[in-house]
């Protein structure tokens, strides 16, 4: 079967197409015929080993040290199971599925087999499997820090920086169904999608003075660190929560925060891979109330320019990898 392995750590073209046996399902697995997978930032961060100097040694301890020790990357997908193992009853042949395969990666390539417990679900019956690859990840971590973590209720006010993208468009989403006012961070571009995703209110970081514009907040929301927390913590309500998913550990100023005032700060906060919280999504999605937001889509075998245009740091929403 066609796979794209990772050669190396380095820019997109250490991505190579090769060809690899097809799995074989053991007694507890699913074989999967991948339709589409997606280019997350775990992709792109574990290609490129883009970690902070200081988890530079147990990251090549977790990763492995010249190249991914799982040189298959690709952390979501989505597709049709053709194969199930002796003692798998919760799957059928035919089953159409998503998933997340963060724990063992390997969705950039045809076939993927994983235990039927996996982080696996049926796919929403009202979208295509394509979109359908873009919801695992980026949805499921909206929903865990703001509904989980957050405990987000209903006339509260969220702010979400960086409101553009995956994980973004779907905190969007979510915080408006949960009862929130919502307002929306984002480029000039991007304004006019935040809104049509139902965002109260939109501040373009671009314009001059646009720190003037923040109010104060119940949940301060950031998916892109790429505002101070120095400047955010000041927009916090007295028991205000503040979220960062693109940190791994908290600052210093972070955990004094905590200690010293009744604001919360949750950073780097792993998402567990909960099938419940993919069925939520997955009815949500089949009511209306929430869709995946699709930038681009490219084949398998355009991987490197879909590893190149989510560099840049400016997708909307989601990049998609189709496999045919």
């Amino acid at each position: 079967m066609k796979a794209i392995i990772c050669t190396k750590y380095g820019p997109p073209e250490v991505l190579q197409e090769t060809e690899i046996d097809k799995p074989v399902p053991k007694n507890n697995e699913v074989l999967i015929k991948i339709k589409a997978t997606s280019v997350s930032a775990a992709d792109y961060k574990v290609r490129s080993f883009d970690v902070p100097a200081a988890f530079w040694l147990p990251a090549k301890l977790a990763l492995g040290f010249t190249k991914p020790r799982r040189p298959i990357l690709g952390m979501e997908f989505s597709g049709e199971i053709v194969a199930i193992g002796k003692k798998v009853s919760s799957f059928k042949i035919g089953n159409e599925v998503f998933g997340a395969s963060l724990q063992t990666f390997g969705s950039y390539a045809e076939y993927i087999c994983l235990p039927d417990h996996s982080s696996i679900a049926l796919k929403p019956e009202n979208i295509s499997l394509e979109d359908s690859a873009a919801i695992p990840i980026g949805a499921r971590t909206a929903y865990h820090y703001l509904k989980v973590l957050s405990q987000i209720k209903p006339n509260q006010k969220v702010l979400i920086y960086g409101a553009s993208g995956s994980v973004g468009t779907y905190a969007v989403q979510l915080a408006k169904y949960f009862g929130a006012e919502v307002t929306g961070v984002c480029s000039t571009d991007n304004l006019s999608l935040i809104k049509s995703l139902g965002a109260d209110k939109t501040i373009d970081y671009k314009e001059s003075g646009f720190l003037n514009n923040l109010e104060t907040y119940d949940t301060v929301f950031v998916t892109i660190d790429k505002c101070p927390f120095s400047i955010l913590k000041n927009s916090l309500k007295k028991n205000g929560t503040y979220l960062n998913i693109g940190r791994p550990l908290p600052s210093l100023a972070m955990i004094w925060t905590s200690l010293s005032t009744n604001r919360k700060v949750l950073v780097g906060k792993n998402v567990p891979e909960s099938i419940e919280i993919l069925n939520i999504l997955k009815k949500l999605i089949q009511q209306g109330k929430l869709k995946p937001v699709i930038d681009r889509k490219y084949s398998l075998d355009q991987i490197v320019q879909a590893h190149r245009y989510a560099d840049k740091g400016h997708k909307r929403g989601n990049v998609i990898i189709t496999i045919r």
